[in-house]
């Protein structure tokens, strides 16, 4: 009797609970099954850009070398400078939520954001379908030259040579953002984001460990202010409707593709860890080839024991949680460690 009485108290209590947060959010309370669909599609989200781009990382400083380009990269002032310029851009657009309509900051954030991700996702499909287009569809080269005066006054302004597959790719790219523009659906959202990320970690190059050492350490402290110090990055990440997060809705078991309760996590998340991981498989390439790549992977796995720290935690606690605080820590630590006990440690910092 008094065993079915406990019982049916906790299902009352359960119910109150669940009820009281939909009438909070307007939702129904995530299962604990669409919850661990939900974060184990954004880890794995979050991986493959990494992994991938890391690669890619490899092979665009490689085919720079080839053509006698300098890599750009991160100097130690650029990192030490990095979390300054993002806490000023982030109050910015805190400040612009709150003065302006919300709704009115979204669409031109989105403008900007559909033609970036256009570009990013013609980069990301370039190579691929270089290897699948057909051998009876020959391409053509074409090029684009802006110039201006005349006569011998000429000057150019600018030049850009493209082909048949930067155009279909680009054509391919713009039906998307299209497609993304007029919906809005998460897995837009999430094409769009992946490819930001991608190319990120592709094509942001730092100089050096230490280098990479200070950016993390600048946006360690970042993170860590400005969610728990302040409402500013909470409130921001739920306003900014574009792509510059990860979502996966947690009713997803529930409602299919027009599940409307998501998980996020920030591309900041990604590639900032990104690049750090992607710049020790260049050092390990620049070592030992393709035969050890030891930093790497134990940096890779870090990270991934980092971003499920964070799920942990934030499922624990039932609030945000600055990922950077568990990742950074993971990813800095590994390698250093790593190099210490290999004897490398004044070699990885040079």
């Amino acid at each position: 009797m008094a065993e079915s009485v406990v019982n049916e108290t906790l299902a009352n209590l359960t119910a109150a609970a669940n009820e009281t947060a939909k009438n909070a959010t307007g939702r129904a309370a995530a299962t604990p099954e669409g919850m661990l669909t939900a974060y184990t599609g954004l880890i794995v989200m979050a991986l493959l850009p990494i992994f991938y781009g890391s690669f890619r990382s490899v092979h665009a400083v490689l085919e720079q070398k080839k053509s006698g380009e300098k890599p750009e990269s991160m100097t130690s002032k650029d990192a030490a400078m990095f979390p300054i310029i993002a806490s000023c851009t982030l109050l910015g657009l805190y400040i612009f939520f709150k003065i302006f309509s919300k709704e009115y900051v979204n669409l031109l954030l989105t403008m900007y954001f559909f033609g970036l991700g256009v570009l990013a996702l013609t980069h990301l499909l370039r190579p691929n379908v270089e290897r699948l287009m057909p051998s009876f569809f020959p391409n053509q080269n074409y090029t684009f030259d802006l110039t201006e005066g005349t006569g011998d006054q000429k000057k150019e302004v600018m030049h850009y040579d493209f082909d048949r597959i930067d155009l279909l790719c680009l054509g391919g790219s713009f039906v998307f953002g299209v497609w993304y523009l007029l919906k809005k659906h998460w897995i837009a959202n999430n094409i769009f984001g992946l490819a930001f990320s991608l190319n990120g970690v592709e094509l942001l190059h730092l100089n050096s460990i230490s280098t990479g050492c200070i950016l993390l350490g600048g946006l360690f402290i970042y993170d860590i202010f400005w969610v728990f110090g302040t409402d500013v990055m909470v409130t921001v990440a739920k306003s900014f409707e574009a792509p510059i997060k990860l979502v996966f809705p947690m009713d997803i078991l529930e409602k299919g593709f027009a599940a409307n309760n998501f998980a996020m996590l920030g591309l900041g998340d990604i590639v900032i860890p990104g690049i750090f991981i992607a710049l020790l498989l260049r050092y390990d390439v620049s070592k030992h080839g393709s035969k050890s790549t030891v930093y790497f992977y134990a940096t890779f796995m870090a990270y991934l024991v980092g971003l499920i720290t964070t799920v942990l935690v934030m499922h624990k606690f039932k609030a945000a949680q600055p990922a950077l605080l568990y990742l950074v820590p993971a990813c800095v630590g590994t390698p250093l460690t790593l190099a210490l006990l290999r004897g490398e440690i004044k070699e990885i910092l040079k």
